[in-house]
């Protein structure tokens, strides 16, 4: 059997969400003036502390993890923990780009998230503002996380991705890093809050890889896609992997 089969056989997602505000004038780059990079350090060193006391994590791969950027950082959205473990564990300043609807919808995570400084995007849309606002943020060589599957997971493993994480790699020449989270599940990590235990989260950062051009444009999208997909699943054991669940697990 071979992949266009095995793709085939897995089964439907549910549709992706789609926003239902339109605020383009809220999608900007986010300057790093002096207060923001502070915030940032403030930001990173709270998620560690959070992180650490709350989880049992384990960290692998960090040798993959450019020193400098550009790089377009990718990787599965399995829960809120996430944005705790990929800015607290990650080992430089990132930028995030999010669902624009997390700026107000709570009343903590929305103000951090402010200053901190997220590329916020609308999802579901051809959101042009947004890709423009992250090329020129891998133009000033700055590191971007983005999950291509445009939300947190429905069905417990990796969702079918999209393409604006192929784009980005695309029209900016960036090294794509593929990064993989295992245990971040709310349910895991609040059920085991509830009895007095902490969440056992991995972390494993991959070999950066480049997006290659193909004679159709087409063909490119869709191979791109696949290829940023199936590194992320590579990262994952198999009950993670999804629709990707025909890629096999490297050893570190």
């Amino acid at each position: 059997m071979n992949i266009e089969e095995c793709m085939q056989d897995q089964p439907f997602d549910p549709p992706k969400p789609v926003t239902e505000i339109w605020r383009p004038d809220l999608i900007v780059l986010p300057r790093l003036t002096f207060s923001r990079r502070a915030f940032r350090l403030i930001f990173r060193g709270a998620m560690r502390l959070l992180g650490g006391s709350l989880m049992k994590v384990t960290v692998k791969g960090l040798e993959n993890f450019p020193k400098k950027g550009p790089a377009l950082i990718v990787g599965n959205h399995s829960g809120n923990a996430d944005v705790v473990i990929g800015s607290g564990f990650l080992p430089y300043s990132i930028d995030w780009i999010g669902k624009i609807e997390n700026r107000d919808d709570h009343w903590l995570a929305g103000p951090a998230f402010r200053a901190y400084g997220f590329i916020w995007i609308h999802r579901g849309k051809p959101d042009r503002r947004a890709m423009r606002v992250a090329l020129e943020a891998l133009a000033e060589g700055r590191m971007i996380v983005m999950s291509p599957e445009s939300r947190q997971t429905l069905t417990g493993g990796l969702e079918e991705g999209t393409d604006g994480a192929t784009f980005l790699a695309l029209k900016s020449g960036a090294p794509v890093v593929p990064v993989a989270m295992t245990g971040t599940q709310n349910s895991n990590i609040y059920g085991s809050l509830k009895k007095w235990k902490r969440a056992e989260v991995g972390l494993m950062v991959g070999k950066p890889f480049y997006i290659e051009e193909q004679a159709v444009r087409r063909n490119t999208m869709r191979e791109g896609t696949r290829r940023i997909m199936e590194e992320i699943a590579r990262l994952l054991p198999e009950e993670y992997r999804g629709k990707y669940n025909y890629v096999s697990q490297p050893d570190f």
